[in-house]
């Protein structure tokens, strides 16, 4: 039997859709002419300094988003590793301007810094305006330099869209500070109504990359599991035993709608999306065995089509980059263990040999693995595959139990479920195994993905 499902899959659900979300992004003015930023020449990558932005309205509002930006933006680009930051307490001395381009040159320059990014936030009669300046402290010359608006409240997103925007400037690097996790909880401490047994309850949350800001998604105390995000960022897809057998809806979130995407008496579960958002994969008993096999259904529910055909259960799929290929985990040799199949059922073949390996995500282009969760003694740890060599590395190693991998949108971090921390929390991790980070700390928490 496989577990991973369905522990969670045997017991009952239900899914409601969620609040509208209405995302308020900051304005931003077109950049300036920019360049880029070098470290020595030994290749070590550049020094950065990130004090607090500078508050030009003196309420305490805005005088706590100057903070909050300079601290956020400090953490978003430290994530990445591409910059050197130079630790906030080193330059806590050297004196505020009064301005994005009253810089006190000699003084960064003495603490070796490459690059400082200088920034001011003022109050509007519709909420700030935040610009951000990153100098050269060599040429004294700005090296990028953008202005937003919006509202005050957002202050955890400009700095977010600031990081992004400089990695993709200054690295032609896609960071992953304005994406978002979702997960379920049991945090809540709600009990389901109305079953024959007294079951806890799941729902549905979203948080920032960084674990900020988390919403609860789903409200009707039932239990809801195997979140999982549409490419465009708007919609997640999950499992529900809402109507009695377990079923797949889609929860629109700016839209605040719901959809059900598979319906009847058979079981469908763990959705997940195409890279094109076209189609979901997901398993499914529909065909009267009462085993799980793999199909593809259109965004609709229209258009369902059988991918595997096999005896044992054939569950958890996660769609190749291209969109051509699935990966899946079955039992079909006596053990759960990973295999790939092309999108229109040709070409499978296994790729595992674990002593149980189940959960597989595939990453983003230009990396080509498949993480997942392999046994490893009492518990699980996760793993990567590379698929070009075949060869295996593992970035957990018995720290509790390690689930459910989900990598980031660049492929440079995975989010996972692991009980290190006593209860089942989130934790994110790069994918070199460093930088480990817990994520939650609220209840039993599991089943992360990544956004787009």
């Amino acid at each position: 039997m496989l577990p991973v499902l369905l522990m969670a899959g045997a017991m009952a659900l239900a899914v409601v859709a969620m609040p509208r979300v209405v995302a308020q992004q900051p304005q931003t003015q077109p950049p300036e002419i920019s360049t880029t930023i070098s470290g020595d020449a030994n290749g070590a990558p550049p020094r950065f300094a990130v004090p607090d932005f500078i508050a030009l309205s003196t309420d305490a509002e805005t005088v706590e988003a100057a903070r909050t930006i300079g601290r956020v933006l400090f953490d978003d680009l430290n994530f990445e590793h591409e910059f050197a930051l130079i630790p906030r307490d080193i330059y806590a001395s050297i004196p505020v301007g009064a301005s994005v381009s009253d810089v006190p040159f000699e003084r960064w320059n003495e603490i070796n810094a490459d690059g400082v990014i200088v920034g001011t936030v003022q109050k509007t009669d519709t909420g700030i305006k935040v610009e951000a300046r990153l100098y050269n402290v060599r040429s004294r010359q700005s090296a990028f330099g953008r202005e937003y608006t919006g509202a005050v409240a957002n202050r955890r997103l400009f700095a977010h869209q600031i990081a992004d925007e400089i990695h993709q400037q200054q690295r032609a690097l896609r960071g992953v500070a304005r994406t978002k996790l979702t997960f379920n909880s049991d945090r809540d401490g709600e009990r389901m109504t109305g079953t024959v047994e007294n079951r806890g309850v799941k729902e549905i949350y979203i948080a920032d990359y960084d674990g900020e800001n988390q919403r609860r998604v789903t409200t009707q105390r039932s239990l809801n599991i195997t979140p999982t995000w549409s490419p465009d960022g708007r919609s997640i897809a999950y499992t529900s035993y809402r109507r009695g057998p377990p079923n797949i809806f889609i929860s629109n979130l700016y839209q605040g709608t719901l959809e059900e995407l598979t319906k009847g008496p058979t079981q469908s579960v763990t959705p997940v999306w195409s890279p094109d958002g076209t189609r979901v994969a997901f398993s499914s008993t529909r065909d009267g065995n009462g085993n799980f096999e793999i199909y593809v259904a259109n965004r609709d529910g229209s258009n369902v089509r059988r991918i595997t055909n096999h005896p044992s259960a054939d569950i958890t799929p996660t769609w190749a980059p291209s969109g051509t290929q699935i990966a899946f985990t079955s039992d079909r040799t006596g053990t759960p263990q990973l295999y790939v199949v092309g999108a229109d059922g040709l070409g499978l073949r296994q790729i595992t040999r674990e002593s149980y390996a189940d959960r597989p995500t595939w990453s983003p282009a230009p990396y080509n693995e498949i993480a997942f969760a392999a046994r490893s003694g009492p518990g699980f740890d996760i793993r990567i595959l590379e698929l070009a060599s075949g060869q295996v590395r593992q970035l957990t190693f018995g720290e509790g139990t390690n689930e459910s991998p989900a990598f980031a949108p660049n492929g440079r971090h995975l989010a996972f479920m692991s009980t290190r921390a006593g209860r089942a929390q989130i934790f994110s991790v790069a994918r070199d195994g460093r930088d480990l980070k817990q994520l939650t700390r609220s209840g039993n928490n599991g089943q992360p993905d990544w956004s787009k």
